[in-house]
């Protein structure tokens, strides 16, 4: 692939990440596959964890004033360990069976919301439990590909927060989570000059694709945002379960 076709490709996935960061959940999860059509999954996960991280610090100013304290309280520290745990199982897990299980569980999760839809539900209140399990398990799954996304939401959308607080909850989550993979990230593969220059290239990508996803969660109506949540959800936990299908 030449260069303007990369720049294309690999600038199309850092918008992604910074869409995501903007409070547009799920679309950050496209990111590693579209790098991987040109360059090893390792590679793609570690060349966007600055991009992710970068874009964390435009969010973080974006949702400094709506995100659910409690939640974070608990996720954080639950989010934490699952990066740990991926660190220390990285060469004997498969990424296979991952995938497999996130996809499983997102797809679960949908259909079982879609069919009880008709029946009026409270929200679930934060629960330190549940919390720790979804949170541990997203925290694992954002170590092994940056698909942390599936568990968080699982986790989050019973509890039917207001849109902003949703986005904000899931910004500052997943910019703690990426600044505690940045070491065992470079334990793993330390990071190089080719890495740094290709991450640096992508920054205005994923600044613009964080500014855009700031101004669209905003003017989509409550409804239609969780609706979207919901069909990306979706849409990625298919994608994996093809994936792991594909590759048998």
């Amino acid at each position: 692939m030449d260069g303007t076709n990369y720049l294309i490709w690999a600038g199309m996935a850092a918008a992604m990440v910074g869409l995501s960061k903007g409070g547009l959940p799920t679309v950050g999860m496209l990111s590693v596959p579209i790098l991987s059509l040109f360059m090893s999954p390792v590679k793609a996960v570690v060349m966007l964890l600055p991009i992710y991280i970068i874009s964390d610090m435009v969010g973080l100013w974006l949702y400094r004033k709506n995100f659910s304290a409690i939640n974070l309280k608990i996720l954080v520290p639950a989010g934490v360990v699952g990066v740990l745990v991926g660190w220390l199982t990285a060469s004997v897990v498969s990424d296979t069976a991952v995938k497999m299980m996130i996809g499983l569980l997102g797809v679960g999760f949908v259909l079982n919301a879609w069919f009880k839809r008709n029946s009026a539900q409270a929200p679930s209140p934060a629960c330190w439990k549940k919390g720790m399990l979804w949170g541990s398990l997203s925290g694992f799954t954002s170590f092994i590909s940056h698909a942390g996304g599936p568990p968080f939401q699982v986790y989050l959308l019973p509890q039917k927060l207001p849109k902003l607080v949703f986005a904000g909850t899931s910004t500052l989550f997943f910019a703690f989570i990426n600044l505690a993979k940045l070491g065992p990230y470079h334990a793993l593969q330390p990071y190089g000059p080719n890495e740094l220059m290709g991450a640096l290239v992508l920054i205005p990508f994923a600044l613009v694709g964080t500014v855009a996803g700031a101004y669209l969660t905003r003017k989509i109506a409550d409804d239609w945002f969780f609706k979207w949540v919901q069909v990306g959800l979706l849409a990625i936990s298919v994608k994996l379960i093809v994936d792991v299908i594909w590759t048998q």
